[in-house]
């Protein structure tokens, strides 16, 4: 009875999760045109309800009704499975992220290498995507997203392991709690240097300005997915905007103190307490994905050499130095 029961609660959890991250995810495309609007001094979306608030929910309708095209020449088997592979990478790596103390669906104790490695796999739906389109611009793109992948990942994966240092633990929630039992609550002072390391990969990993290249519409029309239309183009579109909050919860998670409050402003505030966990998680989040936005509306892009000389001649280094620092710290601590 105890398997079933942890089944069911599982079941449930699953379910709930996945409907409030498609709301999320859905209105994130909303909040992403109206402040790259305010930024650009345009309105943003104005005409499907009031002020464009339905626009969404109409770009969805518009998308699943689309008309499915699939080019002659294609490799049709992997073509159709690519945007399934990085739907599924992303949707993925939720399941094991706290939202809140006890609100995760899988506490598992090497939760941190688990989203590493299932983000990476999204990749491989880029890369796929890109070689069975036949068409160049298509292949250059997922050429662009593999090595992009290959020189961000090592130094997103090196920028964490200061914060294992710090925890002593690949879990998720441990990582939190550790955080809670500092007067500042967070590991975001100690780990400025990683933090700052950990959001330039970010944005690299998730293929958003100033490096958005596999998809420089510019440059490549529209990259990996330029071949693609209807419901698959929105599975590879949906799979953009769950890797953003997968990288914003983790982001929250190992620098922020995930859903606490410092205890130095539960102490000068404590009315700040009474407000629930999930509410400080999703504001940590939200702060993120506002990052995201803002970012792309003021950034131009960079060149392809500039994006891996970044990558392998400053950020790497940085998150080496971090390790060492770090190490030191602990060891005569």
């Amino acid at each position: 009875m105890d398997t079933i029961y942890v089944i069911a609660v599982a079941i449930v959890k699953t379910v709930v999760y996945f409907g409030i991250l498609m709301l999320h995810v859905a209105y994130a495309t909303y909040a992403e045109r109206k402040i790259i609007g305010h930024i650009q001094l345009r309105l943003g979306p104005m005409v499907v309800g009031p002020h464009g608030l339905l626009q969404p929910i109409a770009d969805v309708v518009k998308l699943i009704f689309k008309e499915d095209i699939i080019p002659i020449k294609v490799d049709r088997i992997v073509f159709r499975t690519a945007p399934l592979i990085s739907l599924t990478a992303a949707l993925s790596t939720f399941a094991v992220i706290p939202v809140d103390k006890n609100w995760v669906i899988a506490d598992i104790n090497v939760g941190l290498l688990y989203v590493i490695g299932i983000a990476g796999i999204g990749t491989y739906g880029i890369i796929f995507s890109g070689w069975a389109s036949n068409s160049k611009y298509a292949f250059l793109g997922g050429l662009r997203s593999a090595a992009q992948m290959i020189s961000y990942e090592v130094a997103l994966g090196l920028s964490l392991v200061g914060v294992i240092l710090m925890a002593e633990s690949f879990n998720l929630t441990e990582i939190v709690n550790r955080q809670a039992e500092l007067w500042y609550g967070m590991f975001l002072f100690p780990q400025i240097i990683g933090y700052f390391v950990f959001v330039v990969a970010m944005l690299a990993e998730t293929n958003r300005l100033p490096f958005d290249l596999p998809e420089a519409e510019t440059e490549l029309v529209a990259g990996y997915f330029v071949e693609y239309s209807g419901i698959r183009f929105s599975l590879f579109y949906l799979a953009e905007y769950l890797a953003m909050f997968c990288m914003s919860a983790l982001a929250t998670i190992c620098f922020w103190g995930g859903w606490t409050v410092p205890p130095i402003l539960i102490k000068a505030l404590p009315l700040l307490g009474v407000i629930p966990g999930i509410v400080w998680f999703l504001l940590k989040v939200y702060f993120h994905i506002f990052l995201f936005f803002w970012l792309r509306g003021t950034l131009p892009r960079y060149r392809y050499d500039q994006l891996m000389a970044i990558g392998w001649k400053i950020l790497i280094p940085l998150a080496l130095l971090n390790i060492v620092v770090t190490s030191i710290f602990r060891y005569y601590s």
